[in-house]
């Protein structure tokens, strides 16, 4: 006579052995991707700097700018500079905030494009707000960029502006979509960034998500598959 009892005791001794392990296995590999996720989106927030972004909303043409720079290994500041509000394509010229004629301060010493665009008229928004914040892509036609922020700003203090250009297109107003990059350092903050339009290209949260979703696929079916061998 078989003895069913002790077959039925293996098998769940063996059945144990194999799920445990892959248990331990999920909650390691779940662990480790949380950690990872973590420490690449610090990363991306920790430089993340100013970043202007230029929307078509409707009719319209919306840009709203926030961040924080960090000035060092800035040359500045350069005083008897004032605000002006508007867009240029090239050369290149971005300048959020209020009000106009208000006095700014002046750094150079960065690097990036001379343009982000093929038009050459200056065109003042309809309507605009919140701290004057201007990047000049080609300072008085020098090749270099200048950055204009607020009359004695403290590095690593938030800012944040918006503009409005009413009846405008990205087109109308000659600036071609994409992500253009002005840079003086590695550091947190030491970057701004214009970004004209949505990217096609998936940040880094969206890509640690899909990263996220696909191993728990992954680490679940392997898991199932056990169970059922088991």
């Amino acid at each position: 006579m078989i003895d069913t009892t002790a077959r039925l005791s293996k098998r769940s001794t063996n059945s144990m052995k194999t799920t445990i392990p892959s248990l331990k296995l999920f909650r390691f590999a779940l662990a480790t991707l949380a950690v990872t996720i973590t420490c690449g989106l610090s990363v991306s927030t920790a430089q993340a700097g100013y970043i202007v972004s230029l929307q078509e909303v409707g009719s319209n043409v919306v840009g709203t700018g926030s961040g924080a720079f960090n000035l060092a290994g800035l040359i500045g500041p350069q005083g008897g500079n004032v605000h002006e509000s508007g867009v240029r394509g090239n050369p290149g010229f971005i300048g959020l905030g209020n009000p106009l004629g208000a006095e700014i301060d002046g750094y150079s010493g960065l690097t990036g494009p001379a343009s982000f665009g093929s038009g050459v008229a200056f065109f003042s928004p309809s309507t605009d707000s919140g701290n004057t914040v201007s990047l000049n892509a080609n300072f008085a036609g020098s090749g270099a960029a200048r950055l204009f922020v607020p009359h004695g700003y403290v590095s690593d203090t938030d800012l944040s502006s918006s503009a409005t250009w009413n009846n405008a297109t990205f087109l109308t107003l000659g600036v071609t979509p994409g992500t253009y990059v002005w840079t003086w350092g590695t550091g947190p903050n030491q970057n701004f960034t214009l970004k004209i339009g949505t990217s096609t290209v998936p940040d880094h949260g969206s890509t640690f998500g899909l990263l996220f979703i696909s191993l728990i696929a992954l680490l679940g079916a392997t898991s199932l598959r056990h169970f059922r061998l088991a």
